[in-house]
């Protein structure tokens, strides 16, 4: 039995699909309006500008997808997905030294993102109070002044005429660059931000390598270690035998025009990496594709939360709220803890105005811990503009500690994973023992 009537999902991001999935279950209709076409296969585009570039689902991202799509796990092995033990098929270059490799407790999925939204997808097809409408551009709200209430969309269609929707709930889950932020500007509504600037670009091509009996891994990172080092890269096995090599620059470090110039500068840039493992690969495969770019000038968390007279009506999801730093993997993990987040209070009973304003609460919640996990790497780097954390520095020295003794100690690799992949806060890392073995090194290369 439905307790609501109608809820608008403004875009089909895996953010918006979760957001529909846990919807269908409290509304009588659920409306996904999405900008692109109706995709033709697990390919990418055009709406999805980083879709083209290497993606992660880290464990609880992985364990809320199977959660919120039963058997879907199962569905991208069987269509190619590769499964790998977490720590044995990594080989992780980090702040200059390897993570231990051996066989531990958990798995990881390696796919590519159309993959992975593509099985998403077609679950939610088959849900029948859900509904895709493609070629959908949202360009204004409708809003009831006198209750401070948005109550559905304007949406430009193929044709290009404007048509009206109305709804109980509409959720804008477009991404960062979605018009709720100045809509509720030009209403005298000012939405605080935190903004790092950290000119972050990626450049990623899928190829094809020959048969090794030395590739004795399934993905293989090569991570910059700052403040000198800005380029690094990460190959990894994908569906279709296929291999992902995405290679990144910090504060513009990486000259793109170079990179594009001729179809061996993906090659020489790979050169750039402080190893020259990922060259060593694809120097003798063959690209399947060109090369792919897509860029991060900065990362922004909007503070919805804050805002004291967001309309009722309005929910706000996944980069639409926070844009994080890509290199570490989050985003689809946080889309999923929000989706799970919003599950738990719909199913509390609450108002709809409460639930978006205790959702937009509990979004702060998951994201500010890995908001200053972030951070605190992105600053090592310096000239990086932006509010730092008073305690910036001790957290650097410390999480330094940490990543270096994870090449040596298994008991604290094994805490950085799960506080990694969100499944353990960061104070695990503050265990008595932990403590101690970060002062003994100290002490010991003093």
């Amino acid at each position: 039995m439905f307790s609501k009537k109608k809820a608008i999902i403004i875009g089909g991001s895996i953010s918006g699909k979760l957001a529909a999935r846990i919807l269908s279950d409290f509304f009588k209709e659920v409306v996904i309006l999405e900008r692109d076409k109706e995709p033709e296969g697990p390919f990418p585009r055009k709406g999805t500008r980083q879709g083209e570039h290497l993606h992660a689902l880290l464990f609880a991202g992985q364990y809320g997808l199977e959660e919120l799509f039963p058997g879907i796990t199962e569905k991208f092995y069987s269509s190619g997905a590769v499964k790998i033990n977490s720590t044995k098929d990594l080989a992780w270059f980090h702040h200059g030294v390897w993570k231990l490799r051996y066989a531990g407790e958990y798995t990881t999925t390696l796919q590519t993102r159309p993959h992975l939204e593509w099985h998403i997808e077609q679950y939610m097809k088959r849900i029948p109070n859900v509904s895709f409408h493609y070629n959908q551009d949202v360009k204004n709200y409708l809003y009831n002044v006198a209750e401070n209430r948005v109550y559905g969309v304007e949406i430009k269609d193929s044709d290009h005429s404007i048509k009206s929707l109305t709804a109980d709930l509409i959720v804008d889950a477009s991404g960062a660059d979605s018009l709720t932020t100045n809509w509720l500007t030009q209403r005298g509504i000012t939405v605080p931000s935190e903004k790092i600037a950290i000119g972050l670009s990626y450049f990623s091509r899928l190829y094809h390598l020959p048969d090794s009996k030395n590739r004795d891994w399934m993905i293989k990172i090569i991570y910059p270690n700052p403040p000198h080092e800005k380029i690094g890269g990460t190959i990894s096995k994908v569906e279709g035998e296929r291999y992902i090599v995405t290679l990144l620059g910090y504060q513009n470090k990486i000259q793109e025009k170079e990179v594009l110039k001729s179809d061996n500068g993906f090659l020489e840039l790979s050169k750039k990496l402080p190893k020259l493992d990922i060259y060593n690969e694809i120097k003798d495969g063959t690209p399947l594709t060109k090369t792919s770019v897509y860029r991060v000038p900065q990362i922004n968390w909007k503070r919805f939360e804050k805002v004291e007279q967001l309309p009722n009506g309005l929910l706000l999801i996944g980069d639409t709220v926070c844009r994080l730093d890509p290199v570490f993997g989050q985003g689809m993990s946080i889309a999923v803890l929000e989706a799970l987040a919003l599950q738990k209070l719909l199913r509390d009973k609450n108002t709809l105005p409460k639930t978006a304003t205790l959702f937009h609460k509990k979004v702060s919640q998951i994201i500010s811990p890995i908001w200053n996990m972030v951070i605190t790497e992105d600053f090592r780097y310096p000239g990086i503009s932006g509010k730092k954390p008073i305690s910036l520095k001790f957290q650097q020295w410390y999480t330094k500690n940490i990543f270096l003794l994870s090449s040596q100690n298994k008991t604290i690799y094994n805490s950085f994973i799960n506080v990694m992949h969100l499944l353990k806060p960061t104070t695990i890392l503050m265990h008595p023992r932990i403590i101690k073995r970060v002062l003994a090194r100290f002490f010991l290369n003093k």
